[in-house]
C-alpha cells in the first residue's frame, strides 16, 4: 500500500487526531508522530539504505498533509522545549551515535534525557527531515550537511537556534545550539578600556579584530556584544555575513544588515566583496574557514573597514599563526606585512565550569602594539605570549593569567585552571607566585 493512497491517510488521520497542533508546551506524548513514521517506514524496503533511503523518506513526507508534517514537527519542539526550560546550550540526537537518545548539554557537560524515551534512527531520520526546507534537503543531499536556523515559540518568546544536520552512518544527526534571547553588556565582559577603545567605531575606525576559541567557546555571544555596543554608539552601517544568521539585531543608531550564506549570498568570500559595495563600517564576516576567506577579509580591512571575524583557535599566538599558516609560501611576506598592518585585536577564550557548576568566561587578549606589530611583521610570532604576559598596562593578558585570576578570586578550582590552561607550566609558576 502507497503511502499516497487513501486509505494511509485514513490511518494517519486517525493516529494524528490526538494531537492539535500548538506552540504552547504541554506533556509529551510520542504516539501520534511514531505512528506516522511507522507509517512511513512501512512504504520503504529495508535493504534500501543511505541516501536513497533518505530520498524515499523525503518522497514520503511531502504525500503527508501539512496537518500530519505539524504533528512530526510538534514532537521536535517537545523535545526543544525542555531544552530551554533546563538552560541547556545544545541538543543532538539521531544516527548511531545517539544511541537512540535525545541528548543535552548543560553547564558543559553532555547526557541523555531519559524523560524525553527512546527513538529509532529511521524514526529520527523522519522528524529531522521534517524540519528541514526543500532547498536544505537539497543541499544535505549534495554537502552530506547542512547548516540552518530555527525558531520556536517558548513562553510568549521567540526562541532561535544554529543547526546543522549531517550524514552518519547513513542516518541523519542533528546539532541544534541554543541562541542567546539577550545580549549581554559589553561592559560586563570585563575587558580594559584599552580593549574597549579597540572595538568601538568610535575610538579606532579601521582595523581586524579576531576573537577566537574553539567550538562552544561563546564566540558568537561576545562577538554579539561588540555589535550591540556600536550599535548603540555608532551612526554607522554594520553588515554581518554568516551561516547561518543567529541573533538578529534590532537597529538602534546604526543600519544593521544579515546576509545568512546559503541563503541571501553564496559563500563568505563572495559576501565580504559584496559589501564593499554596500556602503559599510563595519563588516562582521562569521568565520574564516578557508585561505580564500582570510586573504579577502585582510583584504577588505587593509581597505580601510573595520572588520570583526572569528577563528578556531584555542590562543591568541595559535590566531596568528593559522592565519599564516593557510597562507602559500610565496604569499607569506606578503601576508605577514598585511596582517601586522591591519590588526587590531586578538580576544581568544573559553567558557571554564565554575565552583557552581555553571560556565565562566576565560580569556587571553592581545593588543596590536607597535610590538607585537614588529613580531608578526618579522615571523617572531614565538615572541607573542611574552609580550601579552608582559602588557597588562595595556589591556593584554594570557589565558594562564586569566586563569589564575578566576582561581584566586574563588570563581573556579585549581584542578579546573589546571586542566584549562594552554600553558600548564605557566599556570604552575603563577599558582606558585600567590
Amino acid at each position: 500500500m502507497a503511502i499516497a493512497e487513501e486509505p494511509v491517510h485514513h490511518f494517519v488521520d486517525r493516529i494524528a487526531a490526538a494531537v492539535e497542533p500548538s506552540a504552547t508546551p504541554r506533556p509529551y506524548t510520542p504516539g501520534p508522530a511514531r505512528q506516522i513514521c511507522q507509517a512511513i517506514m512501512a512504504q520503504i524496503p529495508a535493504m534500501v539504505i543511505g541516501q536513497e533511503r533518505q530520498i524515499r523518506i523525503e518522497a514520503m513526507l511531502k504525500k503527508l498533509t501539512p496537518q500530519h508534517r505539524q504533528v512530526l514537527h510538534e514532537s521536535v519542539l517537545a523535545f526543544l522545549r525542555p531544552m530551554v526550560a533546563k538552560e541547556a546550550s545544545d541538543i543532538d540526537l539521531g544516527g548511531y551515535g545517539c544511541a537512540n537518545q535525545v541528548w543535552f548539554r548543560i553547564f558543559g557537560s553532555k547526557k541523555p534525557d531519559p524523560e524525553l524515551g527512546s527513538y529509532t534512527q529511521d524514526e529520527t531520520d523522519i522528524l529531522i527531515q521534517n524540519i528541514l526546507s526543500d532547498l536544505d534537503r537539497s543541499f544535505l543531499f549534495t554537502h552530506r550537511f547542512v547548516d540552518f536556523s530555527f525558531s520556536i515559540i517558548f513562553d510568549s518568546v521567540k526562541v532561535r537556534f544554529r543547526a546543522t544536520v549531517y550524514f552518519e552512518m547513513n542516518h541523519l544527526g542533528l546539532n541544534m545550539r541554543l541562541i542567546n534571547k539577550e545580549i549581554r553588556p559589553l561592559a560586563s565582559l570585563g575587558f580594559h578600556e584599552n580593549i574597549l577603545k579597540a572595538l568601538s567605531l568610535q575610538q579606532v575606525k579601521h582595523g581586524l579584530v579576531l576573537i577566537t576559541g574553539i567550538t562552544g567557546s561563546g564566540k558568537s555571544t561576545t562577538l554579539d556584544s561588540i555589535i550591540d555596543a556600536n550599535n548603540r554608539t555608532c551612526e554607522a552601517h554594520i553588515i554581518i555575513i554568516s551561516n547561518p544568521v543567529e541573533f538578529v539585531h534590532q537597529p538602534v543608531k546604526s543600519i544593521i544588515r544579515h546576509r545568512e550564506v546559503g541563503r541571501d549570498v553564496n559563500s563568505f568570500k563572495e559576501g565580504t566583496i559584496q559589501s564593499l559595495r554596500q556602503d559599510p563600517d563595519i563588516i562582521v564576516i562569521g568565520e574564516m574557514r578557508d585561505a580564500d576567506t582570510i586573504s579577502t577579509v585582510l583584504e577588505v580591512a587593509d581597505s580601510g573597514h573595520k572588520v570583526f571575524t572569528t577563528l578556531h583557535t584555542s590562543s591568541a599566538t595559535e590566531a596568528v599563526d593559522r592565519i599564516l599558516g593557510e597562507t602559500p609560501s610565496t604569499e607569506q611576506t606578503r601576508i605577514r606585512e598585511r596582517l601586522a598592518d591591519v590588526l587590531t585585536c586578538v580576544i581568544s577564550q573559553k567558557l571554564v565550569p565554575d565552583l557552581s557548576g555553571r560556565l565562566i568566561l576565560a580569556k587571553e587578549i592581545m593588543l596590536a602594539t607597535p610590538a607585537v606589530r614588529a613580531a608578526v611583521r618579522n615571523n617572531h610570532t614565538d615572541e607573542l605570549y611574552q609580550l601579552i604576559y608582559q602588557g597588562n598596562k595595556f589591556g593584554m593578558i594570557t589565558m594562564e593569567q586569566d586563569l589564575v585570576r578566576l582561581y584566586k578570586g574563588k570563581r573556579i578550582s585549581l584542578d579546573e585552571g589546571y586542566n584549562q590552561a594552554n600553558n600548564k607550566k605557566r599556570f604552575e609558576d603563577l599558582i606558585n607566585l600567590v
